[in-house]
């Protein structure tokens, strides 16, 4: 259950962010170690965790989503984009959990949130609360 998972969705065109680069970086200190670089599936999401396991700690994450190259691939954005990489800083305080970070993109605009995700016996049945234990999806 402990990993760390994300999605982009693409807004503008109402689909899935498919082929976004995302990088993902811990940060300690004035040092920054990337852990993993993914392109993201069809879904718009990656096929495994960013990061789970022994390299999920407690700490500082940087995420980093490529979105000028997808944008310029798949609309008319202009050659220098107004959004190039979105950056998401976050900090992990239970490393015990699954975090999912989404983010809602368009070439002008994102919007993102975290939530933990919870399943129950039914394989099916999943839930996203905010960090105060609220369901939000």
């Amino acid at each position: 259950m402990t990993k760390l998972t994300t999605h982009v969705l693409d807004v503008y065109s109402g689909k899935p962010g498919k082929g976004i680069l995302v990088e993902l970086f811990y940060i300690n200190n004035s040092e920054r170690k990337k852990l993993t670089s993914t392109k993201l599936n069809d879904d718009g999401r990656a096929n495994s965790p960013l990061a789970e396991g022994d390299i999920f700690v407690k700490g500082k994450y940087e995420l980093v989503f490529h979105i000028g190259d997808y944008f310029k691939n798949t609309s008319a954005a202009s050659d220098v984009p107004f959004l190039d990489d979105v950056i998401i800083r976050f900090g992990i305080s239970d490393p015990s959990q699954h975090y999912h970070v989404p983010l809602l993109v368009s070439p002008w605009s994102y919007s993102t949130y975290s939530c933990l995700l919870y399943t129950s016996d039914a394989a099916d049945d999943m839930q996203c609360v905010d960090l105060g234990g609220r369901r939000i999806i």
